[in-house]
């Protein structure tokens, strides 16, 4: 507290900064005896955990460690001094970071698809530092800038276990195609030259890795959610040489029918991005396997005959 003089108190008393309103309150009668102060010590933020370490940080700038530290920064342009005075310092200024315009329109491009992808952090800080190694090897030069981004997504949700299909990817690429983007992820791991089975693994695609968010969009209850998770185990041990995500959009196809909710073959499709006639191919490999996949607790009271048969 410091001492001020107060005019209602007619002394000085004790006040009480409240740097919230910016206000200067007399302890005594609660006068504010100046409003609006402006708080002019230095500014500090802390990220400090729940064990209470004090971890200040100075308010600045975004921070990205894959780019140097000024070009993220904001010039500020001087004023005129005559037709060649500050102008041209100015603008050799704000061409700084030209030679990393390309690589933050494209880091851009990428948190922008991992936002509409609903990815987390950990995958769009994957797919940057993709696309970084490419950039460091001058080799995205005349490239379809949309393809790349959308295949160093497609590799980092590989990578990080939450994969997502290339047709859900494209879905949200505005510019390119899907044999784009196909052509993109391979030229990315040969340009690296790294194989999917070393550094750059990309991991096994499993059905299951699809379910919960393909079971999100049908809006299947937990039921039934559970019912699709023990039959893709189970049909794990079964010769079906089909996609995964095919298989998941076919079971899921079959645990739809057994259900009181059914849904159209058509709205399996578009919540899974799988083509129809691939969902009935995969069905016609999976129907005569019902019995043993299905389970128990799911068919007690339910009846298999329920089930098309394999002529849709």
């Amino acid at each position: 507290m410091l001492d001020t003089f107060c005019t209602d108190c007619k002394r000085y008393t004790e006040v009480v900064l409240d740097h919230a309103a910016g206000d200067t309150v007399c302890s005594e009668c609660g006068l504010v005896l100046e409003s609006r102060s402006i708080d002019e010590t230095s500014e500090w933020r802390t990220f400090a955990d729940d064990s209470g370490s004090n971890d200040p940080n100075r308010v600045g700038g975004p921070v990205n460690l894959l780019l140097p530290d000024e070009v993220l920064s904001t010039v500020i342009s001087r004023g005129f001094n005559g037709p060649n005075g500050d102008v041209s310092l100015a603008r050799l200024k704000n061409r700084g970071g030209d030679s990393y315009r390309a690589i933050v329109v494209a880091f851009t491009a990428i948190s922008d698809m991992a936002d509409r992808l609903s990815l987390v952090t950990t995958i769009k800080d994957r797919a940057s530092e993709i696309y970084k190694r490419l950039d460091d090897q001058k080799c995205t030069r005349g490239r379809n800038l949309e393809a790349l981004v959308a295949a160093c997504i497609y590799i980092a949700c590989r990578q990080e276990g939450k994969p997502r299909t290339v047709k859900e990817i494209c879905s949200i690429a505005s510019g390119t195609t899907k044999k784009e983007i196909g052509r993109a992820k391979e030229f990315i791991v040969k340009q690296l030259k790294v194989e999917m089975g070393e550094s750059m693994d990309m991991g096994t695609i499993h059905a299951e890795d699809y379910l919960r968010r393909f079971c999100s969009n049908l809006g299947m209850s937990n039921e039934e959610v559970k019912a699709v998770e023990e039959t893709v185990l189970k049909s794990g041990d079964l010769d079906i040489r089909r996609s995964p995500i095919s298989i998941a959009a076919a079971i899921i196809f079959l645990i739809k029918q057994l259900s009181d909710s059914k849904k159209p073959l058509r709205d399996i499709s578009i919540a899974t991005t799988v083509a129809e006639g691939t969902i009935k191919n995969t069905y016609k490999d999976i129907y005569p396997h019902a019995s043993k996949i299905v389970p128990d607790w799911y068919t007690k009271e339910r009846d298999l005959k329920k089930l098309c048969s394999t002529k849709f």
